[in-house]
């Protein structure tokens, strides 16, 4: 009795072991596996040494009436809208902005240059930058800062006056898209997908060739007012 009951004993331990082994082994894979999925680049000064040699006037070359001072990149209105050189596909993008009373701008994401497209906004989805309570024309939900702009209304407006620094995040991976404002997620969509071809198809982008592809250009606008923008930086994640 003694002896079957130790062989008895040794074999229940042993598989007790094997078995609190196995989550220890799925869970550290697990962690490896997310892990992997935020892998992210270096972040890349979009003003580095207070220039825009990483921009271009859209559809042109030189720009003309955009400044960056002590590392803040400026337009005093009717400058025309610039892109990045360079096309983005999985990225996170963040930028400090302001605008004065009235104001209106916008940053653009998966900008297709081409000559035959004279607007950015033909091509690319707009993160919406506007004075939400000072605008002289009367807003939709789908206009206000940090709409896909007259696509889809942010689920809350986190917004600062006019006059004081904002915070915007993009963040873009295989076509999925977050707009973040003062760090608080405010929109998501997916690009291709249904929902968002219903949405697009009611609005003003429902002919153009708008938001059919996941990668492209940079682009911040100029709508014609005074708008600032400071700590523009992007990096690529996969």
């Amino acid at each position: 009795m003694t002896n079957a009951f130790l062989i008895s004993s040794s074999i229940f331990a042993m598989l007790f072991v094997g078995l609190q082994k196995l989550p220890q082994t799925h869970q550290a894979t697990t962690i490896i596996q997310h892990s992997q999925s935020e892998k992210k680049g270096p972040w890349i000064d979009l003003l580095a040494n207070n220039t825009l040699d990483a921009w271009h006037q859209y559809n042109g070359s030189t720009i003309k009436g955009w400044k960056v001072e002590n590392g803040m990149l400026s337009t005093n209105g009717k400058n025309g809208d610039i892109v990045t050189n360079q096309e983005f596909e999985n990225f996170e993008l963040e930028m400090d902005w302001k605008i004065e009373k009235s104001g209106n701008s916008g940053i653009f994401i998966y900008v297709v240059e081409h000559p035959d497209h004279k607007h950015m906004y033909q091509t690319g989805p707009e993160f919406q930058i506007i004075d939400n309570e000072n605008y002289p024309q009367k807003l939709t939900e789908q206009q206000k800062t940090g709409a896909m702009s007259d696509v889809i209304a942010p689920s809350l407006s986190p917004l600062k006056p006019a006059g004081q620094w904002n915070k915007t995040k993009i963040v873009s991976k295989n076509g999925k898209v977050e707009h973040w404002l003062n760090k608080k997620l405010i929109l998501t969509y997916q690009i291709g997908s249904t929902e968002l071809k219903a949405q697009i198809a009611k609005s003003k982008f429902a002919a153009l060739p708008y938001a059919k592809v996941a990668k492209g250009k940079i682009g911040i606008q100029d709508h014609g007012d005074p708008v600032y923008f400071k700590n523009i930086k992007i990096r690529e994640i996969n």
